[in-house]
Order: C-alpha cells, then structure tokens, then sequence
C-alpha cells in the first residue's frame, strides 16, 4: 500500500487543501487555548508551517508520520533532529519496554546509569566523565556553570550560530529577550565563525570564562586549522572549550564533531538522537573540571546537574540501545547515503526547471536543508512557504531534509517525484514574481521573534 498519497487533494484547489486538514486545525485551535504559542516547542508552532496546514501528528514509523486527518507523510526534520534511526524504531522500544518493566525512577542510583555511562564514554573522545539530564539547554547552561567556576570569570563567549540554550545567558541575545535582565544578555559576547581574529579579539578582553560552540552545522564546516585554532587561543587564554554537540553528535558520528576533526574540548553538552527521541541529554568532560560537582574535590563545590528524571530507566535503556546500533551497525551510512540521493536528486530538478539560483539543497548529507530564495535572488519567507505547502500537499513534512536511516531509495524517489511538482510551482512563482495567486495564508516566520506578528493567532476560520 503506497501511504504517501493517501489523504492526497487537488494543490490547484484550496477549499480541498484546507478541508483535509480539518481535525488538525480544529485540535491546533483547542492547542492555543490551553497551550501558548500552541506547542511546547518554539520549532514545533504552527507559524512555522503554511497557515491552516499544520498536521498535528497521531504516530509514526520509520521515516512516516499519520496525522489527526489520517494523512501520511514522509518526514523529515525527523523530531528536530532527534531521530536518527526512525520512528518506533523496534530495538529501542523493546530495550524500553524491558528497563521500565521494573520501575522507572528511584530513591538511588541503578546499575543502568553506570553501563549507560560505560557505553556513552567509549562512544566520546576525550571525555573522562559524564552527567546525564534531559534537556540540551540544561546541560549547556551546566557547563557554563561550571567554566565559571574553574576560571573565575563570568562572561562567555558564543558563536554566531543559532542555539544554544533556553536559559537567560543565551536567550538573552535573541529577538526574544522579553523578561531577561539586561545585565544576564551583557555577559555573553559573540564572535564570527571560521575567524580566529573575532575569538581572539573577544579573549583578549581576559574577562571569558569558555567558548561555547557547535563544531560544525549543516551549513558550515571548519576551514583548515580554523579548530586546532580555537583550541589554542583558549588554552592560551585559559579558558575553557565547550562543544555543542546537540546536533553533530551521532549524526556526524557516533563520538560527535570532536571525533571527525580530532579536536577535544574540555566540555561537551550532547541530546537530540541520543535516544532517538527518548529525552536523554549529557554534560560529559575532563575529569579535573567535572569532579568539580562531585565528593572527591577540596575546591567550592558546583552544582553541576541534579535533576529527578536524569536518570530514569527508559531514556538510559533508549541510549544503550542506540548505542548499540550505532557500534554494531553504519546507521550515520544509511542516512548520508539516503541524503546524497535527495540532494541531487532535487538540485538537478531546479537545474532542469531553470531555478537553480533559487531553490536549492544544502549540507551536510545527514544534515540538509533547503534554501529558498525570491527572483531578486534574497532569502524569502514567502517563497519557503509556499514550497513547504506545495510539499505538504505531496505528502511531504518537514522544515528541512534532515534524513535518518529509516529513509530508504524508495522512499527518496517519491520525495523527488514531489518536488519535481512543487518546484513547477515554485518556478511559476518566480516566473511572476510574486507567490500572489499560489501561496494561501501568511508566510511563516521566524521563531525566535520579538512580536506575535506577523503570525499573531485571533481566531481560525469556521
């Protein structure tokens, strides 16, 4: 049975594309009244979709997700990264299913959490010790805490890069700084990526307790000695090096960004695919700094992480479980393999079509996103949305073209035969110059932004 095109509508008739997502509009509605912004997730709100075509999602398997209409899709993005080895993904689940069957969370620790730290730090260079938690944001702020501890100073000194915590320290500097004291925003400072000379400028402030960065993005990778660069200027500063490996880890490699450029941090903060979408999250480090939180130090303690469900069975089960995919199989193969043939496959429909200067897939293969960009050649919300309703309408979901290893050649044909059609209508819009007459409802927006606006929520239609 082919699921893809079930729930398929005529995409020239918007009556029908709105009705096939009726119980997902009527669920999102009764969301935003009790939930604000309609989802726990920034990145998971119905303004980053096409208006009145967020599917709300009913459950998944391998690289599919049914919504609340009894649509089918192909996803991608594949929960913001954190699945790597795909939906329901039946090893793990067992793995699961086997640890809570005798309790999940208890007064004392469990032998799980020492084979689980075991597996992770076999997994990761460099790391003598590790702490587990279930959100990225809190081990990254752990480690933040504990640089400053070491060093003495306060400020910290991030890449311009999109992410890095929920926390005060961070958000801060966004658009989004509503409720955060001034002075939390004033003692993060930024520098530009693959320029030493903007780190260097930063650290000579002497004021900088840790650099924190990701290694890599889908986007970026590090120009030679661009790393072993960086690593220099903090030791010679003596400051601390935080790796973010939120998103490279195990879908760069199993041991992370740090393992593929051979440059070892004194910090790292991991999550996302750790459980293939089990909330599991790490502060792993150099022994000397995290036993800075722990009983064998005469130095002021810190409180590094305690938190009640750290530790509870069915993330660590999860874990152990990737973990053993990952060191008995090639998943991260599978997925770069499956991302290759999507790259190429929509790049040469653009090229085909003319608009290769304005529709376009990037990244790295296990990593891809899509830019999308107006006839005067400039990113464009309007024009991304439009692609992503064309898309939906395929029976295509997701934000990006984030693979995993559930996505197999089949799979990525019919992704390619419904883009060669979105990309039709992308390239009439270009054509015109305008998404007028072909995107229904506002263009998403950012995020992270400082107003409702321009996706501010009144009321949905009748």
């Amino acid at each position: 049975m082919d699921h893809v095109d079930r729930g398929h509508t005529n995409p020239d008739n918007p009556a029908a594309r709105r009705n096939r997502f009726t119980r997902s509009n009527e669920l999102q509605a009764r969301l935003h009244d009790l939930v604000p912004g309609g989802a726990h997730t920034y990145a998971r709100g119905p303004d980053q979709y096409p208006e009145f075509m967020a599917p709300i999602l009913v459950r998944g398997e391998g690289c599919r997700v049914w919504d609340a209409d009894g649509n089918c899709y192909i996803e991608y993005g594949m929960g913001l990264r954190s699945v790597t080895l795909g939906h329901a993904y039946r090893p793990v689940l067992e793995a699961v299913t086997r640890a809570i069957a005798d309790g999940v969370s208890f007064s004392r620790p469990t032998e799980l959490e020492l084979l689980a730290a075991q597996d992770f730090l076999s997994l990761v260079p460099g790391a003598d010790m590790v702490k587990f938690a279930k959100n990225g944001s809190d081990a990254t702020t752990a480690a933040v805490r504990l640089a400053r501890a070491v060093t003495g100073r306060t400020v910290i000194a991030v890449c311009d890069q999109p992410f890095f915590s929920v926390d005060d320290w961070f958000i801060g500097t966004t658009p989004m700084a509503s409720g955060i004291p001034t002075e939390a925003a004033a003692g993060t400072m930024k520098f530009q990526y693959n320029d030493l000379p903007s780190l260097a400028a930063v650290l000579n402030t002497g004021v900088v307790a840790a650099v924190v960065m990701e290694a890599a993005t889908a986007l970026n990778e590090p120009a030679p000695g661009f790393l072993e660069g960086v690593r220099e200027l903090c030791d010679r500063h003596r400051t601390l090096l935080i790796f973010d490996e939120m998103i490279t880890g195990f879908r760069w490699s199993s041991g992370g960004a740090q393992a593929i450029y051979e440059v070892t941090p004194d910090l790292s903060c991991w999550g996302k695919a750790m459980g293939n979408g089990f909330p599991i999250s790490a502060l792993a480090g150099k022994r000397e700094f995290m036993e800075l939180g722990g009983l064998r130090t005469d130095r002021d303690r810190v409180f590094l992480l305690s938190t009640t469900h750290g530790a509870e069975s069915a993330s660590l089960a999860a874990f152990r479980a990737v973990a053993h995919e990952y060191t008995t199989g090639d998943p991260i193969a599978r997925m770069e393999h499956a991302g290759r043939l999507l790259a190429d496959g929509v790049n040469a429909i653009a090229a085909d079509l003319g608009i290769a200067d304005y529709l376009q897939v990037l990244g790295r293969p296990s990593c891809l996103i899509f830019v999308t960009r107006d006839p005067e050649g400039r990113p464009s919300q309007e024009f991304r949305t439009l692609l992503l309703q064309e898309l939906l309408d395929r029976g295509v979901l997701g934000q990006s073209f984030v693979t995993s290893a559930a996505h197999t050649e089949p799979d990525i044909d019919r992704t390619i035969a419904a883009c060669r059609e979105a990309a039709s209508v992308y390239r009439k819009a270009i054509e015109q110059g305008t998404v007028d007459g072909l995107l229904e409802g506002r263009p998403v927006a950012p995020a992270l932004r400082r107003k409702a606006e321009p996706r501010r929520i009144d009321s949905v239609p009748e």
